[in-house]
């Protein structure tokens, strides 16, 4: 059934002579899904969006502006967020005092229409132009502010297949959805995105970048667009089939935009409303971090670079996921990587290929578990291992015995601090000799948001924050506090990029003797800050006041830290 304002745009349409009565009614038995009179009009070719625009346009009494033929000034473009435009579909187009005019996709949406005005901060005159001009005219008009990838940059696909059991979706191949779908994978690299999540909502396709660790919503798709969009991805990946849409599936697209290699993990998903896809962007360049970057100052750096030194044992990291975990494993690696040293690691999945490394994933339908690996790559004589993931008493297992014979074992652990980790393998099973045997160093750790270098501001902490870090006047002598802005580069949000906040817990010899004599948590923690060992909330605070981020930031990363 279609609603009372859907019908009366239908008869806009037919008194404006841009479909007739009898294209109407044969549009209502094309309909697919939950498609608009219009979207089915539209795709069917019976009428031109642009034509859909003007005839609007004469109804409501407003201008319509061709978007082709305007170019407005930056600092014009500027008023508005990408993710504003995005979002309301719509423009600026101008500005003469303190009014701003805007082009708008949608002139049944008067709500948004009058809530632009306190959106906006300005009077808002609207005129009206075709959802596509729009869409074209955000990528255009944006691109440049956003730092996004040049239009001319190609984006290769390394992994496309000919689409040959697509059961006969031609829409996959249409030059304009390729296009859609290049310019979201474009538009998400260079704004730093870490996953991009295009999901089906009941009339819309909502594309979002996960960025910082924040969702961002950047674009509305016609709800007709789906299909095309899902199978042109699944295309790329050269190994998902476009017929299967009622089960989960995983694959990957390796890309090349223009000298930069990167890696897309796929992932869909059925829903009610059709299938949603999750792409998560695995950057190359992460392989070269130094420990530096990931976070660590100086002195636990110099820790850390001790503890991955060493010629066996179990060096852990914790924390839950999106954490990063992985990522200082890999910096880990690429720091010890050498030619008189042979690394084995054992993956699910295989998240970066690392030059000089053996790697192997898990394929637990054939048997390749955790365990299964280890057992056999123990026999490959490595120096270093490192496992994904410690998940069950085997996997644990496996790994105590190589690190009691010689070999260094890094792997992760979900625990939300460094001394629960102890607790954690003892759960799992794992007698707490061995646990105090083997296990070398703990680090525990959070991402945080880095200020915007281009626009953070030098500032002081409110009585709440100072309260809220316990921070006192020697602290605060030789600090340099910085707050966060808001410009072009950082996306107005005042952070741009990620670092880590660390707890270093070394196992020594008072340590084993705590852990052999079953002593709680709470007491492990307890001994562990008396052997110098900063919480991640202390670390946090070394992080705000040498200019690193803001005293908002690490309140709220590390609420639940207890200290």
């Amino acid at each position: 059934m279609y609603s009372a304002e859907e019908n009366y745009l239908a008869s806009i349409l037919v008194e404006g002579e841009i479909v007739t009565e009898v294209q109407v009614e044969d549009a209502k038995g094309q309909r697919k899904g939950t498609e608009s009179i219009v979207e089915t009009l539209i795709r069917t070719g019976k009428a031109k969006e642009v034509d859909i625009a003007r005839c609007c346009a004469v109804n409501y009494g407003m201008d319509f502006v061709e978007l082709t033929h305007v170019t407005p000034a930056k600092e014009i473009v500027d008023m508005v967020k990408l993710e504003d435009a995005r979002r309301y579909g719509m423009v600026p187009i101008g500005f003469d005092q303190n009014r701003l005019e805007i082009a708008i996709g949608d002139p049944f949406d008067t709500d948004t229409i009058d809530s632009l005005n306190h959106v906006l901060g300005y009077d808002v005159n609207a005129s009206i132009s075709s959802p596509e001009q729009i869409n074209d005219a955000i990528g255009r008009w944006y691109d440049e502010a956003i730092g996004g990838a040049d239009a001319d940059t190609d984006l290769v696909v390394l992994s496309e297949s000919s689409g040959g059991d697509s059961g006969g979706d031609a829409g996959a191949s249409d030059a304009p959805v390729i296009k859609l779908v290049n310019q979201i994978l474009k538009e998400s690299f260079n704004a730093g995105a870490s996953d991009i999540h295009i999901e089906p909502l009941e009339k819309s396709v909502r594309v979002r970048y996960r960025i910082d660790g924040f969702l961002h919503e950047v674009a509305n798709h016609p709800r007709n667009l789906l299909s095309s969009i899902i199978a042109r991805i699944k295309i790329m990946t050269g190994a998902m089939s476009i017929a299967e849409k009622r089960l989960p599936q995983d694959a990957r697209i390796q890309l090349r935009l223009g000298d930069k290699d990167l890696d897309l993990r796929v992932s869909t998903i059925p829903t009610n409303h059709g299938e949603s896809v999750v792409m998560r962007v695995l950057d190359k360049t992460a392989l070269n971090l130094g420990l530096a970057q990931l976070g660590f100052l100086s002195d636990d750096q110099a820790t850390f670079e001790q503890l991955i030194a060493l010629p066996d044992g179990i060096l852990l990291v914790t924390g839950p996921t999106g954490s990063g975990k992985t990522t200082t494993l890999y910096a880990c690696l690429n720091y010890i990587n050498k030619p008189d040293r042979k690394i084995i690691t054992v993956e699910d999945p295989v998240e970066y290929q690392m030059s000089g490394i053996n790697q192997v994933m898990v394929k637990e339908d054939v048997g390749m578990t955790f365990a299964a690996a280890l057992r056999s790559i123990l026999r490959q004589a490595p120096n270093i291992i490192m496992i994904g993931e410690i998940r069950d008493l085997e996997t644990a297992s496996i790994a105590i015995n190589a690190s009691l014979t010689g070999h260094l074992v890094f792997s992760t652990l979900h625990t939300n601090d460094a001394p629960s980790a102890v607790a954690r393998m003892a759960d799992i099973g794992v007698k707490r000799f061995l646990i105090a045997s083997a296990v070398r160093a703990i680090i525990a750790q959070r991402l945080i948001r880095k200020l915007c270098s281009e626009c953070k501001t030098p500032g002081e902490l409110n009585e709440r924050e100072i309260k809220a870090l316990t921070l006192d006047a020697t602290q605060m002598n030789d600090s340099t506090i910085m707050t966060p802005d808001g410009c072009v580069k950082c996306r107005a949000t005042g952070y741009k990029g990620r670092a880590g906040i660390f707890e270093i817990f070394q196992i020594d010899d008072e340590v084993r003797h705590m852990v052999n004599e079953n002593l709680s948590t709470p007491q492990l923690r307890r001994q562990a800050r008396e052997i110098g060992m900063r919480t991640l909330r202390e670390d946090g605070i070394r992080k705000v006041l040498n200019g690193m981020t803001s005293a908002s930031e690490i309140i709220h990363v590390t609420m639940s830290d207890a200290s």
